[in-house]
């Protein structure tokens, strides 16, 4: 028997749930810790993730929601001009109520990134980072990233590319897994690097502009064509931390901001860092390796503990000047 891979209704009911790691009232979502079969009927059980999060409506259901998706509801109270009422819809083909992402099996790492932690605003200074930060992404091992590799090779997710680029300094374009694939309001999509050597932010040097501009170029002619989004409405940006340490740009509706990661203190626009390298040297060193960044790290993150303790230096270097 082949492993579980919970895809339907069946597989999923299957899931043992064990505790709650955390809610986002704001993005209406819960992530859950619990296990799943290694095989379907199979005893021996691995951790698992579930994060389920309300769909957000599509604007061409408008029309029918009152009238057709309704299937019943109940009035909390009434004041002057200003009724509240809790609603329930009927099953709809094309408008699911929420949206499951899972992930099985789930290591020590995933569990501690999707529970709920405490964030502290962290500097890192060029020489934290070759202390602290390099050595860390250096240990990451290769199966960390097994699946952007399948991604690049086309052994998952073909079908889902929307463009490739082969050149030397390539990526891939496709929808990122936090979108249903329906709404435009909420279009994200990923572009992911070709080149294995570019792990991060400060990784990118003047070299690497044309391929900058090439996705977001190619990103804005294919949005333009398949969903009518015209030039301006794409937000282009970087996280660091990245949530994994392979070179990817996140790509999104302009007018969507309803994440944690695109706020300021991980979100990095790529025009800002288009122009960072546009001045800078030819031969180093170079102006990412030398800044210093200053962004949230959540307690639960692998670097916390180090570059936390790296922050008392900082203070008491700064109290000497």
């Amino acid at each position: 028997m082949s492993k579980l891979i919970p895809r339907d209704l069946q597989s999923i009911q299957a899931f043992i749930f064990e505790r709650l790691l955390n809610e986002d009232p704001s993005a209406r979502s819960l992530a859950l810790l619990g296990t799943f079969p290694i095989k379907l009927d199979d005893h021996h059980r691995a951790p698992a993730i579930l994060r389920i999060e309300k769909t957000p409506f599509a604007a061409e259901l408008a029309q029918s929601l009152s009238s057709d998706l309704l299937h019943e509801v109940k009035c909390i109270e009434n004041n002057d001009i200003y009724t509240w009422l809790l609603g329930w819809f009927n099953r709809k083909e094309n408008a699911p109520d929420v949206k499951i992402n899972i992930i099985f099996p789930a290591t020590e790492v995933h569990i501690r990134k999707y529970s709920a932690q405490t964030t502290c605003m962290i500097r890192e200074t060029p020489e934290l980072f070759h202390k602290i930060v390099k050595p860390y992404i250096d240990k990451i091992p290769p199966s960390r990233t097994q699946w952007v590799e399948d991604i690049l090779s086309g052994k998952s997710e073909s079908h889902k590319v929307l463009h490739r680029d082969g050149t030397k300094f390539g990526y891939v374009i496709l929808p990122d897994m936090k979108w249903d694939l329906t709404t435009l309001s909420s279009l994200y999509l990923v572009a992911i690097s070709s080149c294995r050597d570019i792990k991060c932010l400060r990784d990118l040097r003047k070299q690497h502009i044309s391929m900058l501009r090439g996705v977001q170029h190619e990103a804005s002619r294919i949005v333009k064509e398949r969903w009518g989004l015209e030039s301006g409405g794409l937000r282009f940006f970087i996280h660091y931390q990245p949530s994994y340490y392979h070179f990817h740009v996140h790509i999104v509706n302009a007018n969507y901001c309803g994440l944690m990661g695109m706020c300021v203190g991980q979100a990095h626009l790529l025009d800002d860092v288009i122009s960072l390298l546009e001045i800078d040297s030819d031969t180093g060193p170079f102006i990412l390796e030398r800044m210093t960044l200053t962004y949230g790290l959540g307690e639960q993150h692998g670097l916390f503990e180090s570059m936390n303790a790296g922050q008392e230096r900082l203070r008491e270097i700064s109290s000497d000047l």
